[in-house]
């Protein structure tokens, strides 16, 4: 997940990846793009961006069940 310090999206999202991490075990990053100049001109005000396998899946909000049909494979 790409996100910024002080982002309540991404504090919801996180908590939404957590709870499906509960049910289903993944790895899973958080990359702060604050001060990172080539990833803040990358997402910008449009983090959360969530990744999975690579590809961008989410961006702003992280619904559990379109996520956990994701990861579970």
């Amino acid at each position: 997940m790409y996100s910024r310090r002080t982002c309540g999206l991404c504090d919801k999202a996180r908590v939404a990846i957590e709870s499906v991490r509960a049910r289903v075990p993944f790895e899973f990053d958080e990359v702060t793009i604050d001060g990172e100049d080539g990833l803040e001109e990358r997402y910008g005000l449009r983090v959360p961006v969530v990744e999975v396998d690579g590809r961008e899946a989410f961006e702003y909000e992280v619904p559990p069940g379109e996520l956990e049909p994701l990861v579970a494979r």
